[in-house]
């Protein structure tokens, strides 16, 4: 029989020295020569990535040890740090951002010697031993420059191959090293906005025959891939979905027009939703941000099935196939899969943990009406806990959760994250708000400059659609977020008066500030978003919580790493005076050496159980947790 207890103050198996312990982060599985390569990122080493390898054998090797940490800064985001060549790996380390050769059985050893440049999304050019990345140099005055440049794997020379445009992404290489492909895009676009996909040949190591093959104006194009017969493929959202496309002999043709999203937002580098396989290619799409394999033959769109809802990176050799997959009741892991025999094997789990699936709050995807006549999407995960419920007259208090970007979104994957709410017996509504991706082209810009608004509206209709349902205490709602989910948070308890309490991780409260101090790769993003600067400055003003302070009138707790360069902590640290100056109550934890997002596992925990202690303070719950508590001014 189950034991009763108020909602909130449940015991949780799911403690926050359980999930710093036990969880780390996988990715970036790939098959070469027979061997399968991953990235580990580690909490308890402080947050460093490094790369494994297990060859045919099964034992498995970490290829770049301590204190090495596989990760680019290039447009601060990352991603495609580290490229695999026949016996060496050649990786971005993130200490000094120089590329470095990683051979079995030896110390990894620097091959660049260029303090005022970063690397990142490298692909091998065999013919002529080098790699060809996207190179950012941060040695002028104003913006870091952007390019793409060979480097030779013998001396580490760099030799600029093409540049004059803001951004590249996306080097790949024809199979015989005869012809070049890449993506551009230029201020103020987005890579989710408008990219153009290029091509040359190959002539002595140079670029000639420069042409566009598609993109342009309002068409985003992305992960453009040759197969093994010099075709090349790629990613385009021409139709309003981020379709798969084939480019031969001049022309494009639409593989598999569909309402679904092969593609996804290209934050980071080296991302990979498709393959090819002997007769074909594998796949993954995306319908209401639940993910699906399949193939693609001929025209023909045939799912594989699988128990994963979020698959995140294919790579084949022969019949297997190597990805990240989770599920609502399985955590991320590196998976290989027979494409033959549909047998599967869990190579390395994100955790380990032994706690009984009874506990975990399964997600339920839901829509419900907002504003402007509008449909708006989540997922809502119902408090859980095999051990304990609540007394029959008591509804729970509901946290909902806004995801960053704001151009991403949320899927229904197990996180020990969340059923760290759910477990203590909060209920959580987790959303998609207008504007996130997954739902195609024309949600994705119904964010357009109505940030701040339409994104603010769909989480007070979240939340109210669950009151109304009987499903939460309208009381005792919070909201909570990072980055731009912090300042959507932000907003809508300054403009709104939803929710009761709210918890900003790295958010933004100062538009014009973050024009002003933010790095390259969104100093124009808010034009879409908000405006064009300076002619809309009473737009950005308007929708600056900064601004309106006297309309935020219930408790907020901010978390910041004092390292951020996407969202500098005097974002932060202005709310907080401007709280702490109107009288609400207000706490503030900054986190030295954290940058955007924490990585490490003291502080990934002391987060968690801060946030639990101030929502306890706030509705007046005593936590079964025993949590060092901090001051909280004007509440004390």
């Amino acid at each position: 029989m189950k034991q009763q207890a108020p909602y909130g103050a449940w015991p949780s198996p799911v403690s926050a020295d359980l999930i710093v312990s036990q969880m780390i982060g996988v990715g970036g599985a790939c098959l070469v020569a027979g061997d399968l390569y991953w990235q580990e990122s580690r909490p308890q080493e402080g947050g460093r990535t490094t790369l494994l390898r297990r060859g045919p054998n099964g034992v498995t090797e970490e290829l770049t040890p301590p204190p090495f940490n596989v990760r680019t800064r290039v447009h601060e985001y990352g991603g495609g740090a580290w490229v695999v060549l026949p016996e060496k790996i050649i990786f971005s380390n993130f200490a000094d951002q120089q590329l470095y050769v990683a051979t079995p059985g030896k110390k990894p050893e620097v091959l660049t010697h260029a303090p005022a440049l970063r690397f990142a999304n490298g692909v091998f050019d065999q013919p002529r031993n080098r790699i060809i990345c996207v190179v950012e140099d941060h040695g002028g005055d104003g913006e870091p420059s952007n390019y793409l440049g060979g480097i030779d794997l013998d001396s580490g020379n760099l030799v600029k191959l093409t540049e004059g445009h803001d951004f590249y992404s996306s080097p790949t290489l024809s199979a015989d090293g005869s012809r070049l492909a890449w993506i551009t895009w230029d201020h103020p676009d987005m890579p989710w906005d408008t990219t153009t996909l290029w091509e040359a040949t190959l002539a002595e190591g140079d670029l000639q025959n420069i042409t566009v093959v598609a993109g342009g104006k309002n068409e985003s194009v992305q992960q453009p891939r040759y197969d093994n017969a010099g075709k090349l493929h790629y990613i385009s959202d021409q139709n309003g979905w981020w379709n798969l496309y084939q480019f031969h002999q001049g022309k494009s043709q639409c593989l598999c027009e569909k309402q679904a999203e092969f593609g996804v937002p290209p934050w980071v580098f080296g991302q990979s939703t498709y393959t090819f396989t002997d007769n074909g290619i594998v796949c993954v799409y995306a319908e209401k941000n639940e993910h699906r394999l399949a193939r693609l033959v001929d025209g023909n769109l045939t799912d594989i099935d699988t128990p994963f809802t979020a698959i995140n990176g294919v790579s084949v050799a022969g019949n297997l196939l190597a990805t990240t997959c989770a599920s609502a009741t399985e955590f991320p892991s590196i998976v290989l899969f027979d494409l033959q025999t549909h047998s599967m094997e869990n190579v390395k789990k994100s955790g380990e943990i032994d706690i009984d699936p009874d506990c975990y709050s399964i997600p339920r995807s839901i829509e419900f009406a907002t504003a402007d006549n509008d449909t708006a999407h989540g997922f809502f995960y119902p408090p859980t806990n095999k051990d304990f419920q609540a007394p029959a007259d008591e509804l729970p208090p509901l946290i909902v959760i806004l995801h960053g970007g704001p151009t991403a979104a949320t899927h229904p994957v197990l996180s020990l994250g969340t059923q760290y709410w759910t477990s203590r017996g909060f209920a959580v509504l987790d959303v998609n708000y207008r504007g996130s991706t997954g739902y195609g082209r024309a949600y994705r810009q119904k964010l357009n400059r109505r940030w701040g608004i339409a994104d603010v509206d769909d989480t007070v209709f979240g939340a109210t659609h669950l009151a109304d349902e009987g499903l939460v205490d309208r009381n005792r709602m919070a909201i909570r977020g990072g980055s731009a989910g912090g300042y959507t948070t932000l907003a809508a308890l300054t403009f709104r008066d939803t929710f009761k309490a709210g918890a900003s991780h790295y958010g933004i409260g100062d538009l014009e500030a973050l024009l002003r101090d933010t790095h390259k790769f969104e100093s124009r993003y808010p034009d879409s978003l908000v405006g064009a600067y300076p002619q809309d400055i009473d737009v950005y003003k308007a929708r600056s919580p900064i601004n309106h302070v006297e309309q935020l009138t219930c408790p907020v707790i901010f978390f910041q790493g004092l390292e951020d360069r996407i969202v500098p902590p005097n974002q932060a640290q202005a709310m907080v005076d401007a709280l702490t100056d109107s009288g609400i109550p207000v706490a503030y934890v900054p986190f030295a050496g954290e940058q955007h997002g924490f990585r490490k596992a003291e502080n990934i925990k002391r987060a968690l159980e801060l946030e639990l202690y101030f929502y306890a303070r706030i509705f007046d719950f005593d936590p079964a947790d025993d949590i060092e508590g901090i001051p909280i001014v004007n509440l004390d």
